[in-house]
C-alpha cells in the first residue's frame, strides 16, 4: 500500500487493517492504529510505519485511547517469506529472549549484523527493538486482564529486570505500570502461574471450524476438544504449560498454567498461530470469491481460518503418519503412539490432557516398539525421529518454505503432500496447494471448479497467494459431497487430507 491508500484507510477507520501498520503523527508525537477514533491528522503530518517498534526507535508514544499494541497481528509475516517476515514469526515466538539475536540469526542463516542492517532498513528497527515492542505488548495484556503481581508479570513479558521493565513501559505508553492498570479491571488469578487472556481477532471470525478441526484430530491424553473449547498440554522453553481455549466476543479466551511465566509470549504467539488470529479474512475472502465457483463457499463460510501448530516435530510425525490414511486412522495410531512412550504427567482427575506427546529422541528410541503398518512409512518416522533428535533436521516457524520443502523431501518417503502439508501448518503459509490430495480433488470435482490435477492446478493459479485457504474450502466440499443426502453435512473444517 502506497501513502495515499493508507491515508483513505485511517479516514475510514478500518478496523481491517490494525495492526498491519501504524499511524505516527508529528504534530502530537503518537502513533495509533489505523481504526483509531481520534480526529483525521493532516497528511504533512502523519508517517506511517510497518511496526510499533519503528515507531518507538522514530521516537512517538502509543496512542492512550486506541491502544494500538492490542491489536491482531499482521498476516504480512506469513505472506512474506523473506528474511524480515522469518525473523518477525521466530522474535513472536521468543526466540530473542531466549537466544539473543546471534541465535535468531543462526535460526534465519546469517550474522547478526547482516540480520539487523536488513530488519532496520525493511521495518524501522533492528531484531532488539522489535523484541522490545513485543514485550511491551504482552506486558499491556497483562497489566489490564490480570492481577499478577507488577514483578510477575515484568518477567513473564521477558523482561531481564523490574527496571528495565518500568522504563520501557513508560517511554512505550508515557504511564507507569501501576497507572496502566489503574486504567482497566484485572481478572483475579486463582493460583501461581495461572493466567487469562483475550486474544484479539479480525472479523468475521468464526472459531467453531478451527474448533472443529482440532476436534477431529485431538490425540488423546495430549488433547481434549469440543465444538466450543480446546485444552492441551505443551512442553515449552520454561517447563509443561497446559492451556485452554475458549471463545469470546471478537476473540478467543486463553486460560493458561505455566511452569515458568517467562513462557507466556512463546505461549500466546503459537495461540495465535494455531487459530490463524492474525490473517486478513475479508481481503482473502474477497480474493477467492473472484472466481464464481467458489464465490458460493465463501459465502456459506466467511473468514475461514487456517489450524496452525503448537510444535513444528510434533506436526511433522502428524503429517507422515497421517500420510493415506483417513483422519480417525490417523488419530487411532498418534494415540497409541502417546500412550505408549509420551510423558505421562499423572491422570487427572476432570479428564483434563495429561500426557505429552512424544519427543523426537523418545521415537527415534522406543518408536519400533509401537509403529504399525508399511514397513517403509515405520523406516521413514524412525529416520525422521534419529535426525531431529541428532539435530541433522531443524524445522521451525521461521523457516523459508522452499527450503523447508527440499530438507523434508530429501528424506525418503516424504513427498510433496507431506512438505506441503507441513509449511501450511506450521510457517503458516497462505499460498500452499496440494494438488495430489485426493479429497481436494474431490471437491473440486463435486463443485465443478476442476476435473482433473492439471485443471486444478490452473484454475487455482488465479487464487494466489490465498491457495491453502481454497484448499480448506475444497476439502469442506469435499466432506459435503461425501455426506449422505438423509444426515447434514459434517461440519467443514472436520474433513480427511489424503496424498
Amino acid at each position: 500500500m502506497d501513502f495515499d491508500e493508507r491515508y483513505r484507510v485511517i479516514q475510514t477507520r478500518d478496523p481491517r487493517f490494525d495492526g498491519q501498520f501504524f499511524t505516527a503523527v508529528s504534530s502530537t508525537r503518537i502513533y495509533c492504529r489505523p481504526s483509531c477514533p481520534a480526529r483525521t491528522p493532516k497528511p504533512a503530518n502523519v508517517t506511517f510505519y510497518s511496526t510499533s517498534a519503528a515507531a518507538h526507535e522514530a521516537g512517538y508514544r502509543a496512542c492512550k485511547r486506541c491502544l494500538p499494541e492490542a491489536t491482531p497481528g499482521t498476516p504480512e509475516w506469513n505472506l512474506r517469506d523473506d528474511l524480515s517476515s522469518r525473523a518477525m514469526r521466530l522474535i513472536a515466538d521468543g526466540t530473542v529472549e531466549r537466544e539473543g539475536v546471534p541465535g535468531l540469526a543462526r535460526r534465519l542463516g546469517y550474522s547478526s549484523r547482516h540480520l539487523t542492517r536488513v530488519l532496520t532498513e525493511q521495518l524501522g528497527a533492528g531484531p532488539l527493538a522489535l523484541s522490545r515492542a513485543h514485550r511491551a505488548q504482552t506486558a499491556r495484556a497483562l497489566l489490564t486482564s490480570t492481577e499478577l503481581a507488577i514483578s510477575d508479570i515484568a518477567f513473564a513479558s521477558g523482561f531481564a529486570s523490574v527496571r528495565q521493565f518500568n522504563d520501557t513501559i513508560h517511554e512505550v505508553f508515557e504511564l507507569t505500570p501501576q497507572q496502566i492498570r489503574a486504567r482497566h479491571t484485572g481478572t483475579a488469578v486463582a493460583e501461581p502461574g495461572a493466567v487469562q487472556l483475550a486474544l484479539a481477532a479480525r472479523s468475521p471470525f468464526d472459531p467453531s471450524g478451527v474448533f472443529a478441526w482440532l476436534a477431529a484430530r485431538a490425540i488423546p491424553g495430549v488433547e481434549v476438544a469440543t465444538p466450543t473449547s480446546y485444552a492441551r498440554v505443551l512442553q515449552l522453553p520454561g517447563g509443561i504449560a497446559s492451556f485452554e481455549v475458549t471463545p469470546g466476543s471478537g476473540c478467543l479466551r486463553l486460560s493458561a498454567k505455566l511452569a515458568a511465566l517467562r513462557d507466556l509470549p512463546t505461549l500466546v504467539a503459537r495461540v495465535r498461530r494455531l487459530f490463524d488470529l492474525d490473517s486478513d479474512p475479508v481481503g482473502i475472502d474477497e480474493a477467492l470469491s473472484g472466481d464464481p465457483v467458489i464465490a458460493p463457499l465463501v459465502a456459506a463460510n466467511p473468514g475461514i481460518r487456517l489450524p496452525g501448530a503448537v510444535n513444528p516435530d510434533e506436526m511433522l510425525f502428524r503429517a507422515i503418519i497421517g500420510q493415506q490414511i483417513s483422519v480417525a486412522a490417523a488419530r487411532t495410531a498418534l494415540g497409541r503412539l502417546t500412550a505408549a512412550i509420551g510423558t505421562d504427567l499423572g491422570e487427572s482427575a476432570d479428564g483434563a490432557p495429561h500426557r505429552l506427546f512424544p519427543t523426537a529422541r523418545q521415537i527415534a528410541d522406543r518408536g519400533h516398539e509401537v509403529l504399525t503398518g508399511p514397513r517403509t512409512r515405520t523406516a521413514t518416522i524412525l529416520r525422521i525421529a534419529t535426525a531431529l533428535a541428532d539435530g541433522e533436521l531443524e524445522i521451525g516457524f521461521g523457516d523459508d518454505a522452499r527450503e523447508l520443502r527440499d530438507r523434508l523431501t530429501s528424506f525418503s518417503g516424504i513427498g510433496d503432500w507431506t512438505a506441503g502439508y507441513v509449511a501450511m501448518r506450521v510457517l503458516g503459509s497462505p499460498d500452499i496447494l496440494l494438488p495430489g490430495d485426493v479429497a481436494i480433488r474431490t471437491g473440486a470435482r463435486s463443485i465443478g471448479f476442476a476435473a482433473d490435477r492439471a485443471e486444478l492446478i490452473r484454475r487455482a493459479a488465479d487464487l494466489a497467494p490465498w491457495r491453502s485457504y481454497l484448499c480448506l474450502h475444497l476439502w469442506a466440499a469435499s466432506a459435503a459431497s461425501a455426506a449422505p443426502a438423509t444426515t447434514p453435512a459434517p461440519t467443514p473444517l472436520a474433513t480427511k487430507e489424503l496424498p
